[in-house]
C-alpha cells in the first residue's frame, strides 16, 4: 500500500473544481468557550489541504467562527477556499433562502459561497426553493446549491423543478457502521453527476471500538498504510467518485490527523477487507440526524 504524493481531489458535481476529498465540517462550533482553539483548528486544516469548509445556518456560531478563521489578517485567499452552507428548511421560502443566504455571507464576510444547500426537505415547495437558489446564482451569491439529506425520489423532484442549473452535491449521513446510501443512492448521484458529502465519518461515537471486527480490520489496514485508523476510515468513505467526507476537528492535532487521509489511497486488498468488516446495511434516509 502507498499514499500518493498530492491531495486527492476530484471534481464535485458539475463544477469545474478540484474539491479536496477530505473537508472540514463546523457542526457545534462557535458557541463554545474553546473559540480561539476552534478558529486555530480551521486554519491549520485549511493549511493542511482541507480547504473545503462546511456550516450552516443551524450550527449556531459557525458561520461567524468561519468568518473569523478566514478573515483577511488571517493570510488566507478566499479563492483558494471552497465554502459550504446551508439554509434551515423553516426559513426556505424564496425569500427566506435568499434572506439566510446573504447572513451568512455577511457573518464569513465573503462575497459569495461555492455551495448553497436546503439542510433537509421542509414545508415549503422545493419548487419555491430551487427557485430561490436558482436566483442566488444569478446573482452572484453562490457559485451552485444542493441538498441535503435528500432520498433519489427527493432529488428527482428536486431536478424536475429547476429551470437552470444543477443540483451540484447531496449531502447525507455516512460513516462505516451506517452505509444504506452504498445501495443506491450513491450510483444514482454518480450518474446524474451529483456529488456526495458524507457527514459524520466518525458516527457519532460510533467508531468501531479497537477491540470490534470492524476495529481490527481498521488497525490492519493502518498498519499496512502507515496510518491511523481514522485516517483509513475517511479514504474508504471518500474511496471512489462522487464521494467527499467532512469531518469536524477539535484539535490541531486532530485536524492534522483528518488531513493525513487526503493522501492515503486504498488498494482493492484493502477495501474488500473493510467491505467485509462494514457491510452495506439496509437504512431508510427518512431516519436521518440533520447535521
Amino acid at each position: 500500500m502507498s499514499k500518493v504524493a498530492a491531495p486527492i481531489r476530484r471534481p464535485f458535481g458539475p463544477l469545474p473544481d478540484l474539491v479536496p476529498v477530505i473537508g472540514q465540517g463546523t457542526w457545534i462550533m462557535g458557541d463554545t468557550p474553546n473559540r480561539g482553539t476552534e478558529v486555530a483548528t480551521l486554519r491549520a486544516g485549511i493549511a493542511a489541504g482541507l480547504t473545503h469548509i462546511d456550516t450552516a445556518e443551524l450550527y449556531g456560531g459557525a458561520e461567524d467562527l468561519v468568518g473569523d478563521a478566514i478573515k483577511p489578517a488571517s493570510g488566507i485567499k478566499r479563492e483558494d477556499l471552497f465554502i459550504v452552507s446551508k439554509v434551515l428548511p423553516s426559513n426556505a421560502s424564496h425569500k427566506g433562502t435568499i434572506r439566510a443566504c446573504e447572513t451568512a455571507l455577511r457573518r464569513m464576510g465573503t462575497s459569495y459561497l461555492d455551495v448553497y444547500l436546503l439542510h433537509w426537505r421542509g414545508s415549503y415547495p422545493l419548487a419555491e426553493t430551487m427557485g430561490a437558489l436558482e436566483t442566488l446564482v444569478e446573482q452572484g451569491k453562490i457559485r451552485a446549491f444542493g441538498v441535503s439529506n435528500f432520498n433519489i425520489a427527493d432529488l428527482e423532484e428536486a431536478e424536475s423543478a429547476l429551470t437552470s442549473g444543477r443540483i451540484a452535491c447531496n449531502q447525507v449521513l455516512y460513516h462505516l457502521e451506517e452505509r444504506h446510501i452504498d445501495g443506491e443512492l450513491i450510483e444514482h448521484c454518480r450518474k446524474s453527476n451529483i456529488a456526495v458529502v458524507g457527514y459524520s465519518p466518525f458516527g457519532h461515537g460510533r467508531f468501531p471500538r479497537a477491540s470490534s471486527e470492524g476495529g481490527r480490520a481498521l488497525a490492519a489496514v493502518a498498519a499496512r498504510t502507515g496510518a491511523t485508523p481514522r485516517q483509513v476510515a475517511l479514504a474508504f468513505l471518500a474511496r471512489k467518485a462522487p464521494l467527499f467526507t467532512i469531518p469536524k476537528a477539535s484539535s490541531v492535532a486532530h485536524a492534522k490527523e483528518n488531513a493525513g487521509a487526503l493522501t492515503l489511497a486504498l488498494e482493492p486488498p484493502d477495501l474488500a477487507a473493510l467491505e467485509e468488516a462494514f457491510p452495506v446495511n439496509a437504512g431508510s434516509d427518512d431516519e436521518l440526524p440533520m447535521l
